[in-house]
């Protein structure tokens, strides 16, 4: 039964970071790592089924966080001013500054900041460029 359980949490993270980009799949990973070792450690009785739990819920809001926050980038850049987004209930907020462009590059700086209930929890500085496909493949 572990061994069934244990397949199927890997076909679901599969699953999930199959439709991914680069960064989706780094915030899957990310999540359902930490989520997997919540998971185990709080369902006492049954460690695999709160690793499991952990690990499928932990992916979910990984990949979803790291979407508000490439979404949230690229709308800065794209309207040339800050964008914020709050949770329903006011106790988180995102919020990302487009900074400057590189024209050799064709990227734009954007500083991203997390708060959680008041407390600055990231602070960092991401690139955000223009694709420009010149061949047929990748």
């Amino acid at each position: 039964m572990k061994t069934f359980i244990s397949l199927m949490m890997v076909m679901a993270l599969l699953v999930l970071a199959a439709g991914c980009t680069q960064y989706h799949a780094q915030g899957v990973g990310a999540g359902g790592a930490i989520g997997g070792i919540a998971g185990a450690l709080l369902d006492r009785h049954n460690p695999w089924r709160g690793g499991v739990v952990g690990a499928v819920l932990g992916a979910i809001v990984g990949a979803t966080l790291t979407d508000i926050s490439m979404r949230a980038s690229e709308e800065a850049v794209q309207q040339n001013r800050p964008v914020q987004y709050r949770t329903t209930d006011g106790r988180g907020v995102y919020e990302a500054y487009p900074l400057d462009y590189n024209e050799q590059t064709k990227c734009h700086k954007v500083q991203e900041r997390v708060w959680e209930d008041g407390r600055l929890i990231k602070d960092q500085i991401k690139e955000v460029c223009e694709g420009q496909k010149t061949e047929k493949r990748y």
